[in-house]
């Protein structure tokens, strides 16, 4: 059992500006009662996508031109406030594969590679410039390779910046933890049976009683 290895990610892209949007944003507190993350994508900035009524506003998630798109765009400081896990897999429920932002929050980045999802950093001059054109053109394509960490639209190319851990974890492919544990499942038992304290360990009934 294995994770995939993850070294090119392709698609259109969205873009969702504003700095410092955290978790409750992204997925609002009361759709965390979720028996399981598989329904989540549909809750993405969901207070935001709708009012009071649930009536749809202005809003790229609800804009037809971006719907299949796999990358988003972000500002600053994104994914920042609770650290939940729900937030990450909302996103990658609509369909985000991977995200290029400013900055994000460390707990955030951290629970959107334990599902397979990069977060790459740009400066603020190349996420404008890549909005800019992501909005004048929904059908704009991107093409990030992690390997030589570079992002490239068009005939430009901007080189991205992902922490080598997060990056080595893609690459070979043990971003899942729980695979990669299960994966490793014979040796793990293989070493438990010669530990005496898992393995015939005694107990002394006489000293609790």
């Amino acid at each position: 059992m294995s994770t995939s290895v993850i070294r090119e990610i392709a698609g259109r892209a969205i873009a969702v500006r504003g700095n410092d949007i955290d978790t409750d944003r992204i997925i609002p507190a009361r759709y965390m009662k979720e028996l399981t993350f598989d329904s989540l994508g549909q809750y993405s900035f969901y207070d935001q996508r709708f009012d009071a009524s649930g009536k749809a506003v202005n809003h790229p998630f609800n804009d037809s031109r971006f719907q299949g798109a796999s990358i988003l765009l972000v500002k600053k400081n994104f994914g920042c406030g609770s650290s939940r896990e729900h937030a990450p897999q909302a996103l990658m429920r609509w369909g985000i594969k991977a995200i290029v932002g400013e900055s994000f929050a460390e707990i955030f980045a951290g629970n959107c590679t334990a599902i397979g999802v990069p977060t790459l950093t740009v400066g603020p001059a190349e996420i404008e410039e890549l909005m800019k054109q992501v909005e004048a053109d929904p059908q704009t394509e991107l093409r990030i390779d992690l390997d030589s960490r570079k992002l490239q639209v068009g005939s430009s190319t901007v080189s991205v910046n992902l922490p080598d851990s997060q990056a080595q974890m893609l690459l070979k492919g043990t971003w899942d933890t729980t695979t990669t544990l299960l994966g490793g499942l014979k040796e793990i038992q293989a070493a438990a049976a010669h530990l005496p304290y898992v393995k015939d360990f005694p107990y002394d009934t006489a000293a609790r009683s």
